[in-house]
Protein backbone atom coordinates (compact mmCIF):
# COMPACT_ATOMS: atom_id res chain seq x y z
CA UNK A 1 0.00 0.00 0.00
CA UNK A 2 2.92 2.35 0.22
CA UNK A 3 3.73 1.99 -3.18
CA UNK A 4 0.82 3.24 -4.15
CA UNK A 5 0.93 6.05 -2.05
CA UNK A 6 4.09 7.60 -3.05
CA UNK A 7 2.71 9.36 -6.20
CA UNK A 8 0.09 10.27 -4.67
CA UNK A 9 2.13 12.15 -1.87
CA UNK A 10 4.43 13.62 -4.49
CA UNK A 11 1.46 15.21 -6.48
CA UNK A 12 0.19 16.67 -3.35
CA UNK A 13 3.91 18.05 -2.94
CA UNK A 14 4.10 19.73 -6.02
CA UNK A 15 0.40 21.05 -5.93
CA UNK A 16 -1.55 22.77 -8.39
CA UNK A 17 1.21 23.47 -11.38
CA UNK A 18 3.28 25.06 -8.51
CA UNK A 19 1.55 28.69 -9.79
CA UNK A 20 2.94 31.42 -7.48
CA UNK A 21 0.06 33.19 -5.74
CA UNK A 22 -0.46 37.11 -6.81
CA UNK A 23 -0.22 39.62 -4.37
CA UNK A 24 -4.00 40.23 -2.91
CA UNK A 25 -5.30 43.42 -1.17
CA UNK A 26 -8.89 44.13 -0.13
CA UNK A 27 -11.56 45.00 -1.91
CA UNK A 28 -15.22 45.93 -0.52
CA UNK A 29 -18.26 47.83 -1.17
CA UNK A 30 -21.98 47.91 -1.74
CA UNK A 31 -24.26 47.27 -4.96
CA UNK A 32 -27.29 49.44 -5.16
CA UNK A 33 -30.18 49.59 -7.76
CA UNK A 34 -32.79 52.23 -7.30
CA UNK A 35 -31.38 53.43 -4.17
CA UNK A 36 -31.49 50.48 -1.80
CA UNK A 37 -28.99 47.13 -1.74
CA UNK A 38 -29.13 44.49 -4.10
CA UNK A 39 -28.88 41.30 -3.20
CA UNK A 40 -29.46 37.67 -3.88
CA UNK A 41 -26.57 37.12 -6.72
CA UNK A 42 -23.19 38.30 -7.27
CA UNK A 43 -20.33 40.62 -8.60
CA UNK A 44 -17.56 39.30 -10.67
CA UNK A 45 -14.31 41.41 -11.21
CA UNK A 46 -12.66 40.89 -15.23
CA UNK A 47 -9.38 41.91 -14.66
CA UNK A 48 -7.99 44.13 -17.75
CA UNK A 49 -5.35 42.31 -19.95
CA UNK A 50 -2.82 45.00 -18.72
CA UNK A 51 -3.37 43.52 -14.73
CA UNK A 52 -0.32 41.42 -13.30
CA UNK A 53 -2.48 38.51 -12.28
CA UNK A 54 -5.11 37.89 -14.99
CA UNK A 55 -5.97 33.92 -14.63
CA UNK A 56 -9.19 34.14 -12.62
CA UNK A 57 -12.08 36.88 -12.55
CA UNK A 58 -12.41 37.74 -8.86
CA UNK A 59 -15.82 37.52 -7.60
CA UNK A 60 -18.11 37.42 -4.64
CA UNK A 61 -22.00 36.72 -3.41
CA UNK A 62 -23.65 40.04 -2.16
CA UNK A 63 -24.84 40.43 1.14
CA UNK A 64 -28.46 40.84 2.50
CA UNK A 65 -27.24 44.86 2.78
CA UNK A 66 -26.13 44.67 -0.88
CA UNK A 67 -21.94 44.15 -0.10
CA UNK A 68 -19.12 42.54 -1.41
CA UNK A 69 -15.78 40.81 -0.23
CA UNK A 70 -13.74 40.38 -3.18
CA UNK A 71 -12.20 36.80 -3.46
CA UNK A 72 -9.71 35.16 -5.55
CA UNK A 73 -9.68 31.46 -5.96
CA UNK A 74 -7.80 29.67 -5.23
CA UNK A 75 -5.64 31.80 -3.29
CA UNK A 76 -9.08 33.29 -0.68
CA UNK A 77 -9.74 37.27 0.14
CA UNK A 78 -8.37 39.95 -1.83
CA UNK A 79 -7.67 40.78 -5.32
CA UNK A 80 -4.85 41.56 -7.44
CA UNK A 81 -4.14 45.68 -7.83
CA UNK A 82 -5.51 46.91 -10.85
CA UNK A 83 -7.97 47.63 -13.00
CA UNK A 84 -10.93 45.55 -13.76
CA UNK A 85 -14.80 46.11 -15.37
CA UNK A 86 -17.01 44.67 -12.44
CA UNK A 87 -20.42 43.16 -13.79
CA UNK A 88 -23.17 41.00 -12.12
CA UNK A 89 -23.78 37.48 -12.40
CA UNK A 90 -26.60 37.03 -15.72
CA UNK A 91 -29.29 36.40 -13.64
CA UNK A 92 -29.09 38.55 -11.07
CA UNK A 93 -28.78 41.29 -14.13
CA UNK A 94 -31.71 39.66 -15.92
CA UNK A 95 -33.81 39.96 -12.91
CA UNK A 96 -33.63 43.86 -12.89
CA UNK A 97 -33.93 43.87 -16.15
CA UNK A 98 -30.39 45.57 -17.01
CA UNK A 99 -28.56 42.92 -18.42
CA UNK A 100 -25.84 45.39 -19.82
CA UNK A 101 -24.73 44.98 -16.13
CA UNK A 102 -23.50 41.01 -17.05
CA UNK A 103 -21.62 41.46 -20.10
CA UNK A 104 -17.99 43.28 -19.67
CA UNK A 105 -17.66 45.12 -23.02
CA UNK A 106 -20.82 46.58 -22.00
CA UNK A 107 -20.97 47.35 -18.29
CA UNK A 108 -20.71 50.90 -17.16
CA UNK A 109 -18.48 50.04 -13.70
CA UNK A 110 -14.89 50.37 -14.24
CA UNK A 111 -13.11 49.86 -10.98
CA UNK A 112 -9.72 50.77 -10.26
CA UNK A 113 -7.70 48.47 -6.86
CA UNK A 114 -4.61 49.94 -6.07
CA UNK A 115 -1.45 48.46 -3.85
CA UNK A 116 -2.98 49.72 -0.82
CA UNK A 117 -6.57 47.78 -1.47
CA UNK A 118 -10.69 49.58 -2.02
CA UNK A 119 -12.61 49.91 0.78
CA UNK A 120 -16.75 50.62 0.41
CA UNK A 121 -16.70 51.06 -3.10
CA UNK A 122 -20.28 52.24 -4.50
CA UNK A 123 -21.54 50.73 -7.75
CA UNK A 124 -25.15 51.67 -8.26
CA UNK A 125 -27.21 50.82 -11.20
CA UNK A 126 -28.46 53.22 -12.80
Amino acid sequence: MTARLAPVLLLAALGCGGETPPKLVTATGKVTFKNQPLTAGSIVFHPDAGNSFTKDSPSSLLQLDGSFAMKTFPFGEGIAPGKYKATLAPELASRIGKPIYADPAKTPWTVDVPDAGLTDKLLEVK
